[in-house]
């Protein structure tokens, strides 16, 4: 019986001194090596960071018109980074739009206030030009031209 169990052991892999080694995937040997600094994007958390800023950007109006800056079509681009930067681009109805020097300014302070941004940059394009049909079904509904 002796003879067994020596045989046994011999055919065993010999353990390393930090114990037992544990089979890993090529994946989790990966994360396993990636440094420490590196951000680690959580998909839901994005998605709800998106929803918060996009609800922030909802929150602004063109004192003019009675509908925000989102349903109107004003907003062209907008980036959510992991790490809590925003970037928009924006157009306004018109280059002598009068609250020009100061809705692009609204939208960041209402997107900086958002918890989990980190900053937030405006840029006021002019290319595409706006025009309405850019706006939303809804938009189009409040204002009485859809038809």
């Amino acid at each position: 019986m002796f003879d067994w169990i020596s045989r046994k052991l011999a055919s065993e892999p010999a353990e390393n001194e930090s114990g037992p080694q544990i089979a890993t995937s090529d994946a989790a040997e990966a994360s396993a090596e990636a440094p420490a600094s590196a951000p680690v994007a959580d998909p839901v958390a994005k998605v709800d960071l998106e929803a918060r800023v996009l609800e922030a950007v909802r929150s602004v109006y063109d004192p003019e018109i009675p509908v925000n800056i989102h349903e109107l079509g004003l907003i062209y681009d907008l980036q959510v980074a992991p790490d809590g930067l925003v970037n928009i681009q924006m157009t306004l109805t018109a280059p002598s739009c009068p609250e020009a020097g100061f809705i692009p300014g609204r939208v960041e302070t209402a997107v900086r206030g958002v918890a989990g941004v980190k900053d937030a940059k405006v840029e006021l394009v002019w290319e595409p030009p706006w025009t309405p049909a850019r706006m939303s079904e809804a938009a189009k509904l409040q204002l009485g031209i859809l038809y």
